[in-house]
């Protein structure tokens, strides 16, 4: 199972961003807990400036925008 942090003071990208994560995910039959950070020391310490930021399984992978479905993919099959 993969462990996806979204990283975000909880706006609508952020929302959208763990939301798409999960339904790609259930769709490629990939275990994965999605959890949502909102903390900002948490997210500091990805050392994340532009949210959202998403990290997977400890490893920062993306920050800045949502990423698009490809992107996301790619995030879950590496």
């Amino acid at each position: 199972m993969k462990k996806i942090e979204v990283l975000g003071t909880g706006c609508k990208k952020c929302v959208n961003t763990a939301e798409e994560f999960q339904a790609v995910a259930s769709e490629l039959g990939i275990e994965v807990e999605v959890e949502k950070v909102t903390d900002p020391a948490s997210i500091m310490g990805y050392k994340v400036m532009s949210t959202p930021g998403v990290a997977i399984d400890g490893k920062l992978v993306h920050s800045g925008s949502v990423p698009n479905r490809d992107k996301i993919e790619t995030m879950l099959k590496a």
